[in-house]
């Protein structure tokens, strides 16, 4: 269970015209897509829970950010690579970089779930 290499970590039709990808910190709503397939990432969801309840992708675990320090533990068990999600990015980036400071190797999903609904499942409500 590898992350993908930093060669094939580059912008995709997946990410809005003009995202300031970071390789070295997200992965791509289709390499998410293609790695759970795969069931080769962890994905987690970090939005509360009134968003939560609106939409969601199958198969990620739910911990919302506000729980991140309390939860770090169980962050450290989970299978790896660790993606991290959020609606936009920005939260699931915090997350991550929260992670990292304390030794648990995790990236964030560019874009967030608005993203996903776009470029990978339409069936996944925006809001």
């Amino acid at each position: 269970m590898n992350a993908p290499s930093p060669g094939t970590r580059g912008p995709d039709a997946s990410l809005p015209a003009g995202y300031a990808f970071r390789p070295e910190w997200e992965w791509t709503p289709a390499q998410v897509a293609a790695a759970l397939a795969e069931k080769r990432v962890t994905l987690v969801d970090c939005r509360r829970p009134p968003e939560l309840a609106v939409a969601k992708i199958a198969g990620a675990l739910w911990i919302p950010m506000d729980e991140t320090p309390a939860r770090l533990e169980e962050f450290r068990a989970l299978p790896q690579p660790l993606v991290i999600h959020c609606h936009h990015g920005v939260r699931s980036l915090r997350v991550a970089a929260f992670l990292r400071e304390n030794g648990v190797p995790a990236d964030s999903m560019a874009a967030g779930i608005d993203q996903w609904s776009l470029a990978v499942d339409p069936g996944v409500a925006r809001y």
